[in-house]
């Protein structure tokens, strides 16, 4: 992702990373059930819905309501109305990628127990958007803890061999 980006963690105010809050909130992996495709795409496309509805209205309230409460505690909604500018100000239409699957450009993993990463992009043209997000498991379900969207260009051809040309069939007379 492009430096200068929105990105959040729980504790990005503090300078550190989630490991803090993660020690004392420690979930044994075993208790952490890994979202299947299905719910790990309803994840993403409920955060862009709220990003998208914060850009909105200007209003990032319910954004943080729904976060984790480490990125509560790091997060008012007026420093969310500043993190969140440029791509307000981008003008990019965050509720296309309801339209479509997120393609992850690394597999989402858990970083940690109980803390969740999804990294990908949806291929929108002529802008693509990028995330990068965190999920934190509370109180049996997924929440927001970090957060990174993006406009992002892809490009227009898969890298790899050229196309084979064409057969050109020959002129009869």
């Amino acid at each position: 992702m492009k430096a200068g980006l929105p990105f959040l963690l729980a504790l990005a105010a503090l300078g550190g990373a989630p490991a803090p809050i993660l020690a004392q909130q420690a979930v044994p992996t075993s208790s952490v059930p890994v979202p299947d495709e299905l719910e790990m795409s309803k994840l993403i496309w409920t955060t862009m819905a709220a990003v998208d509805h914060a850009n909105l209205s200007g209003n990032y309230s319910v954004l943080r309501d729904l976060a984790a409460p480490g990125f509560q505690m790091a997060n008012d909604p007026a420093k969310l109305t500043q993190i969140f500018a440029s791509l307000r100000q981008s003008g990019v239409d965050l509720s296309n990628t309801l339209l479509l699957a997120p393609s992850y450009s690394m597999p989402p993993r858990l970083e940690q127990p109980g803390l969740l990463r999804v990294r990908g992009m949806f291929g929108l043209r002529p802008t693509a958007i990028a995330f990068d997000l965190y999920f934190q498991w509370i109180n049996g379900r997924w929440r927001l803890f970090g957060v990174s969207i993006a406009p992002a260009t892809i490009a227009t051809q898969q890298p790899g061999a050229p196309p084979a040309p064409a057969p050109v069939a020959p002129k009869s007379r």
